[in-house]
């Protein structure tokens, strides 16, 4: 960690939407100074910087991080100070090489670097325990309503809202040292008395809640091609396919040991008013022909109750479904061969 006297020195890999916003609210805070990993936006941001339009932090243009980059540092070979933290926002696909816990590891001091994942899905810490076994992984679970409309235009349309706790590392003796190393995360993250940040003593529990929208609502939407709206408004799709497949996720969780609220399927169906039309983030990815987070939101939920012995039939379809989409775009990437077609 960073001294009281210095700012904590902060790497962010996946500077979109949620990942901009984590940046502006850590650097207005005065605690943090962050290394912002840019990619399609690089030389966008790197030329004019962001352009932004907040309901926390107003509107503003021209806004770069204290460091922009193009790629991952490799800290050894560079010679650079440690990374205090490195915060993860970007799509985390564990089907598609090299792996989120592959491309951070060269920025990442063993035993040093905490990593925090703002990202959603299940059992995403385990990737990284074993690629950094003695670092500490802390969980961000993010409630926010942010896109980027174009390369550097940022849009925060709902507060920052976030939930962090402790992944728990078995390869870490003491409990304790991550559970303090979230608080002093959040204190960071916070500064800037905009993003309302709490701490999560059950990080299971909060993600198996989040995911009765993202297992679910989340990949229908990419699969039929409508927003969370027009899914409500189609028909019989949210009675006979979604909310049969909410309670399978409720019911695995449960098995689990995580009791979720007994309202939370009608909570989520009805969560977004009818009339928002908001895109989820399969059916944005989907659209732009990206990769999609598949199997840390639906694959592996399945796998957890299959291994409960819960039984998932709409869940399992819903999955197979995405696997689909996402074949079709490696096929479109180049990661997949098919045979010719006769007579080629």
């Amino acid at each position: 960690m960073a001294s009281p006297d210095t700012k904590a020195n902060i790497l962010l890999f996946g500077s979109g939407a949620v990942g901009t916003i984590a940046a502006l609210n850590i650097e207005c805070g005065g605690l943090g100074e962050v290394t912002a990993v840019l990619r399609s936006n690089y030389q966008i941001v790197q030329d004019r910087g962001y352009t932004i339009d907040s309901v926390d932090h107003g509107k503003i243009k021209g806004w770069r991080p204290s460091h922009v980059v193009n790629s991952v540092p490799d800290v050894a070979k560079e010679g650079l100070p440690p990374f205090d933290y490195i915060v993860t926002t970007t799509k985390n696909c564990p089907d598609i090489s090299p792996t989120l816990a592959e491309l951070i590891a060269p920025a990442a001091t063993p035993g040093h670097t905490v990593v925090v994942m703002i990202q959603n899905g299940l059992n995403l810490e385990k990737a990284m325990f074993d690629k950094l076994p003695n670092n500490i992984v802390l969980s961000g679970v993010s409630r926010i309503d942010s896109y980027e409309g174009e390369p550097g235009h940022i849009v925060q349309e709902s507060r920052d809202k976030l939930e962090l706790g402790p992944f728990r590392n078995p390869n870490i003796a003491d409990p304790k040292k991550e559970i303090d190393a979230a608080h002093e995360f959040i204190k960071i993250y916070s500064a800037s008395g905009q993003p309302s940040v709490t701490f999560s003593a059950d990080v299971p529990w909060s993600r198996w809640r989040k995911l009765v929208y993202n297992a679910v609502l989340n990949p229908l939407a990419a699969i039929s091609g409508l927003d969370s709206s027009r899914l409500r408004l189609s028909g019989s799709i949210i009675e006979e396919l979604a909310r049969p497949a909410m309670e399978e996720v409720v019911a695995t969780a449960k098995a689990l040991g995580h009791d979720l609220p007994e309202d939370i399927v009608d909570s989520v169906v009805t969560a977004d008013p009818i009339d928002l039309y908001l895109k989820p983030s399969m059916l944005c990815d989907s659209e732009k022909g990206n990769f999609m987070e598949v199997e840390y939101l639906v694959g592996e939920p399945v796998r957890e109750a299959q291994k409960a012995g819960v039984p998932t039939p709409h869940l399992k379809s819903i999955y197979e479904m995405c696997k689909l989409i996402q074949w079709r775009t490696m096929e479109a990437k180049g990661l997949v061969t098919v045979p010719p077609r006769r007579g080629e």
